[in-house]
């Protein structure tokens, strides 16, 4: 049997690509095409030109049918498909997110919300025949999507919807595609049918209405415009629409979850208006999920060049010593750098998790309502835990390259520009993070979706009491890692797995249950609504705990996962760092709480420091496990015969 040349980094490598390794392999050989070398681009006009020279080079090579259906021309592969769009973010975050626009969220509306009289559709948008965008944001309303002012009222002696922006708010904002090359887009708007003569308001529906001709010309009633400059994305022709009473086919309604019939008649598998709502937008996840995925896949870049030029870079002379320090043998700058690459590691695992179960979710038979909930509420954690990880990250990974990282042709301040947005879009982050929270509350009720803040405050006060904690890892690995804490005051016992997780599990705890006791008692004494109101901040707190407690779990399954003793072994260092570098950032409440005396909570930083020395010696091997191909992570400061210049 030959023997295992595997490098330390490859093996750290396949434990972070997890279950579509493959499909990440594949990617990244077809990304070293030199179409896709990153490049800087701020005029908007060659940007968007280059993303679409490298859409039509994904379409022609076949990747973009991953994730649609067989029957519909492609391969059914999920997790595949939202796998290779993540790795898009390594090159291009406009590529990411044309490619995610016009398969993942255009793509993904067509086929799950509609049904097999828009399958001709799906074929066209996989070549790129059909260039389609995903209205639904408008100038009045983001996060809160029930409340669109789009209508598509029904008009029974034509059979044709009329897709109106009855007012200025009613405008759809920032549509990725909408200012050029967009020619159809999948329009959310209010479903209003005529019964008994009176108009029937039915939610939020998706009508696909055509906006462009051939020529690229508006047609007639639709108005759009061009965003221009933002603050990064050159590449993607961000846009606006107006309507004013456009007419569509009744067929153009997406109607797997509701249809009118030519008579008007409206009907709906699922009696329930907001369920049904909730529902449709459940089946839209994939675009949240693949957000989250994708700023995480930057900040790694962003840490990869970052590490890589403090390996090269000197600056100061040692007392003892004539020769200038690497920057990287500095305790301040591991600091800076090793906390955040732990995070990117952590982060990662619970990525493969969560795009594991979204693959799983949507490709069976039979969804479970409650697994649907579970799913959409990690990954709304999950896209706020990335992103903004992301925005800390790149920007720490800028300052630690001084003027070199301000440079362009050095990468990070387009990371930066790029994935600003990505804290606010497919979700704001703050929502998101109450919508963890909301689940967490209600553990799980039925229908809690459909309840205001009045009614959620009322059952949230009630329900909470008897709630058991939901492992999202293994459940045998969990409870043997607790078992074997240590809950002394020794500073050893910091670095007990168990120890650690315990730390994490029962501040989620102690921070849902006491959130719930607080609204019980202030719904006593003011509105239900300024009672959630007066405690929104400690919800926002506890939704936070119970991520970082998810993602700990990830990182300890994976580890588990890995089959190599030396890779293994780092990883368990790497996972030190990330509980400890979390406890750090929560020492005051730690402290307050008396889950950490004064003393062990000095231990906390002293164990970090140890951490970054211990991981000081494999720092290229940690950046090496990223797996970014050197021409996508290529910076001029990192190649020495530049530096003179």
């Amino acid at each position: 049997m030959a023997p295992d040349t595997t490098t330390t980094a490859e093996h750290l490598r396949n434990a972070l690509d997890g279950r579509w390794r493959d499909v990440k392999n594949q990617t990244r050989a077809k990304l070293n095409h030199e179409a896709f070398r990153p490049h800087y681009t701020p005029n908007t006009v060659i940007a968007r030109a280059k993303v679409a020279e490298q859409m039509q080079i994904m379409a022609a090579a076949g990747v973009s049918d991953e994730g649609f259906r067989k029957e519909h021309g492609g391969t059914g592969d999920v997790g595949a498909a939202i796998t290779m769009i993540e790795m898009l973010a390594m090159s291009d975050l406009s590529l990411m997110v044309k490619a995610g626009v016009q398969w993942g969220l255009f793509g993904g509306a067509v086929e799950n919300l509609g049904t097999e009289r828009h399958a001709t559709y799906v074929k066209k948008i996989i070549t790129l025949e059909l260039l389609g965008c995903f209205a639904m944001t408008e100038t009045g309303h983001g996060s809160d999507v029930q409340s669109l002012e789009t209508t598509a009222t029904y008009d029974a002696e034509t059979e044709e919807f009329i897709v109106d922006s009855p007012t200025p708010t009613a405008r759809k904002d920032y549509i990725g595609g909408a200012a050029k090359t967009a020619t159809i887009a999948a329009v959310f708007a209010q479903l209003i049918t005529a019964e008994g003569g009176k108009p029937v308001n039915h939610g939020v529906h998706c009508v696909l209405v055509p906006i462009r001709d051939a020529d690229g010309n508006d047609l007639p009633g639709v108005t759009t415009s061009d965003c221009h400059y933002k603050g990064g994305l050159p590449g993607v022709d961000n846009g606006r629409i107006v309507f004013d009473h456009v007419r569509v086919p009744r067929v153009n309604l997406l109607n797997k979850y509701g249809d009118v019939a030519a008579d008007g008649t409206y009907s709906s598998p699922i009696d329930n208006p907001n369920r049904r709502f909730f529902t449709m937008i459940g089946t839209l996840i994939r675009g949240r999920v693949t957000v989250g995925g994708s700023a995480g896949a930057a900040a790694r870049v962003a840490l990869d060049i970052a590490i890589r030029y403090a390996l090269q870079r000197r600056q100061f002379s040692a007392p003892d010593d004539g020769d200038e320090v690497l920057i990287m043998d500095y305790l301040a700058h591991q600091r800076r750098l090793f906390p955040l690459i732990a995070r990117s590691y952590a982060l990662q695992f619970a990525q493969n998790e969560l795009v594991s179960k979204t693959h799983d979710l949507q490709t069976s038979d039979v969804v479970d309502a409650e697994e649907q909930r579970e799913l959409e509420a990690r990954a709304a954690g999950l896209k706020a835990a990335n992103t903004w990880h992301a925005s800390r990250a790149i920007q720490e990974a800028r300052e630690a390259c001084g003027g070199a990282g301000y440079m362009a042709e050095n990468r990070l301040i387009a990371l930066r520009a790029d994935t600003d947005v990505f804290t606010t879009f497919e979700g704001d982050n703050h929502v998101l993070t109450q919508l963890v929270a909301k689940e967490l509350l209600t553990a799980y009720a039925d229908d809690i979706r459909s309840m205001s803040p009045v009614e959620w405050v009322r059952f949230a006060a009630n329900a909470v009491g008897d709630r058991v904690m939901k492992r999202t890892a293994a459940e045998t690995i969990m409870q043997t890692i607790v078992d074997t804490r240590q809950d002394s005051e020794e500073e050893g016992s910091l670095f007990n797995r168990g120890t650690q997780v315990k730390m994490f599990e029962d501040r989620e705890e102690y921070l849902i249950s006491s959130v719930a006791r607080r609204l019980q008692a202030k719904s006593k004494e003011m509105s239900s609504f300024d009672a959630f109101n007066a405690v929104q901040d400690h919800v926002l707190h506890a939704a936070a705990a119970h991520i970082d407690r998810v993602v700990l779990e990830a990182f300890v399954a994976g580890i588990e996962s890995c089959p190599d003793r030396e890779a293994r072994k780092l990883l368990g260092v790497v996972c030190d760092l990330y509980a400890l570098s979390v406890i750090e950032e929560d020492k005051a409440w730690y402290i307050e709480h008396r889950y950490l005396s004064t003393e062990r909570a000095k231990a906390v930083t002293r164990g970090i420091n140890d951490r970054c020395r211990v991981l000081r010696p494999h720092a290229k091997t940690l950046v090496d496990g990223f797996g970014i191909p050197e021409q996508l992570r290529y910076a001029e400061m990192l190649h020495p015969e530049n530096l003179s210049g």
